[in-house]
């Protein structure tokens, strides 16, 4: 059972969309009788004060679409990158799901939304800083996808907890697949090398533990091109008694700077400009290096803060998510669960926390997930994961039953759902589930509704 919208959407609603979407785009780009009236951050926020001019926010459709914006901040669900699940967003019913990620200071996340089936139309992509000291419904934006892309990459800057919430605009549908990947936020320092060949970690004990490692070591052989990690300016070329022929690479757009050491000969001059991939030196053993193989020492220096790790920096991403997507024609159906009970969790993991345990019959619809896990919402409006293996299609019917009074067909199950109609005693109808006192069914005519049981 594909699920039903309580929304009509006529001439007015869609002529006040239209011009909506005009002044959101104006202020977007900048240009337009409406730039400066939009002071927000984002273009979710710059689209939230153009329903809001266009008196939308007062509409059971707008007022929808700002709710649910919110209520990621309470509902999101957990996953572990690389990841990727599948989706659909129906016109007719405002949708946003929102997913807490761990990321490391280092890290660069890489997240995707490709439609399929819509055209045109903006998914919004935002990032939001978890932090218990912050409200809850206020976390802090720190990163968002441009208006005109459904693409986001994203540099880490601290480590922590993060939550990245998709939403569409209104009146928009179709079928969606969400990616987040990990990559390295810099190039890797030494030509011909990757992560797995550093030898030497950050923190490590130096001179009997009068001093600690502040980067890491990577052999090579000597004469092998020590390349710069991203654009930025030579900012010193010298001498020291422990890295020997040194240099340093100023990332002002990071406000960090890069250390190389040990080098055998420099490539590059103070004030010299480069481009990642540039080569600054060349490895060998100089400093305090000498009874040692030659390898680069690479250190990152954030300004007011000092050495930091530069593993998390230039180590490999993670590679594409390959988890399995579910069938397309799966998404937005109605399922039961098969057996006595199920475990609706926080995350498309065996281990992860339960949300709530689910007694056999229940009924739920599918919103998304892979072909192992379901990203399921209750008829009370609480998603979580469920495995596929766990629940059927509510196409089978479970029995019949007979009517014994006039009952009311309605549309959710909660005491505030709408009426459909009132079916008369004696009506013959097919059970397809259950949940928190009613249940679902379906007549002859193949409507389906919820009544109290």
């Amino acid at each position: 059972m594909k699920r039903r919208s309580r929304y009509i959407t006529g001439y007015k609603l869609i002529t006040l969309l239209l011009l909506a979407g005009s002044c959101w785009l104006q202020a977007c780009n900048g240009t337009g009788p409406a730039t400066g009236l939009f002071r927000s951050t984002s273009p979710h926020e710059q689209y939230e004060q153009s329903l809001k001019a266009a008196r939308l926010d007062r509409t059971a459709l707008g007022t929808d679409w700002l709710e649910v914006a919110r209520r990621v901040f309470r509902d999101s669900l957990q996953i572990s990158i690389p990841y990727r699940e599948s989706g659909y967003f129906a016109a007719g019913r405002p949708f946003a799901v929102g997913y807490r990620v761990n990321a490391q200071r280092g890290d660069k996340l890489v997240i995707r939304v490709d439609i399929q089936g819509q055209k045109e139309g903006q998914v919004f992509i935002d990032v939001f800083e978890l932090d218990d000291r912050a409200p809850a419904n206020r976390p802090n934006l720190v990163a968002s996808s441009k208006a005109d892309t459904n693409q986001l990459e994203w540099d880490v800057r601290r480590t922590r907890a993060y939550l990245i919430r998709i939403q569409p605009e209104l009146l928009r549908s179709g079928r969606y697949t969400i990616a987040v990947s990990r990559e390295s936020m810099l190039g890797f320092p030494v030509q011909g090398r990757t992560s797995r060949q550093i030898s030497s970690f950050f923190g490590a004990a130096r001179d009997g533990g009068q001093r600690w490692h502040e980067g890491v070591d990577i052999f090579a052989p000597r004469g092998t091109p020590a390349l710069a990690c991203t654009d930025g300016v030579i900012s010193r070329v010298g001498v020291n008694e422990l890295g020997g022929n040194i240099v340093f690479l100023s990332d002002d757009s990071r406000s960090q700077r890069l250390y190389y050491a040990h080098l055998d000969r420099w490539n590059v001059t103070d004030g010299q400009r480069v481009s990642a991939g540039d080569t600054v030196g060349f490895v060998g053993n100089t400093g305090n290096a000498r009874t040692t193989g030659p390898h680069l020492h690479f250190g990152i220096y954030l300004n007011g803060e000092g050495a930091v790790d530069p593993l998390p920096f230039i180590r490999l991403g993670s590679g594409p998510a390959r988890q399995p997507l579910l069938a397309a024609s799966r998404l937005g159906d109605s399922v039961r669960v098969a057996a006595s009970q199920a475990l609706l969790r926080s995350a498309p993991d065996g281990d992860s926390p339960i949300v709530r345990r689910l007694p056999g019959l229940a009924a739920l619809t599918i919103l998304g997930g892979t072909a192992d896990w379901l990203r399921v919402e209750l008829p009370d409006g609480i998603s979580g994961y469920l495995t596929n293996s766990s629940v059927v299609p509510v196409s089978r019917s479970i029995r019949q039953l007979t009517l014994n009074k006039p009952t009311d067909l309605v549309e959710a199950a909660v005491p505030s759902a709408a009426v459909i109609e009132t079916l008369p005693a004696g009506a013959l109808v097919e059970l397809l589930g259950v949940f928190n006192g009613y249940q679902l069914i379906r007549q002859r005519n193949r409507l389906t509704g919820w009544i109290r049981i």
